[in-house]
């Protein structure tokens, strides 16, 4: 990540998070990707409506998908309002849908949306990540070293 898309994403207002991803895999190398969307599904994600929990992502036909992400439905939506999960299309080059695609092919590794947010021309984005999963011993040296972080965050505080 560069600084500049690095900022984007700290800017802004809406940042839907994919916490257990962090927790049960590795990421090797991550993208941002554009997102097709309807009209009462981006309003969603703009109020914070979305959930990334048990969401991955899959290459069909040359074309990224992400599957099992959550858009609840829009309050003020009528007839036209959309299906809560559904699979969307991600909008990557193809270089990169390629890289991706090499990438899969291996055993251990898999695609999963880290992170979903607002660009500042109002376009909804998508983080994805080139994963890896962890073992058991893996999960409990992650919570070790994130204890470890919050042990001495409070030592700092208190002197």
């Amino acid at each position: 990540m560069t600084k500049e898309t690095d900022s984007i994403r700290k800017k802004s207002a809406v940042q839907i998070r994919n916490k257990k991803a962090s927790f049960e895999y590795f990421f090797v190398e991550t993208f941002m990707a554009g997102i097709v969307l309807t009209g009462t599904e981006i309003k969603s994600i703009r109020l914070g409506k979305a959930s990334l929990v048990d969401s991955f992502c899959y290459i069909n036909n040359g074309e990224l998908w992400v599957k099992g992400m959550n858009i609840s439905p829009y309050f003020y939506g009528s007839f036209s309002n959309h299906e809560a999960k559904r699979d969307r299309k991600l909008l990557l080059t193809k270089r990169e849908i390629r890289k991706l695609q090499e990438a899969t092919k291996q055993v251990g590794f898999t695609i999963v949306p880290t992170l979903v947010f607002i660009d500042p021309h109002g376009r909804a984005k998508v983080d994805i990540a080139l994963v890896r999963g962890k073992k058991e011993y893996d999960k409990r040296q992650t919570l070790k070293e994130k204890e470890d972080r919050r042990q001495m965050d409070r030592a700092i505080k208190r002197y």
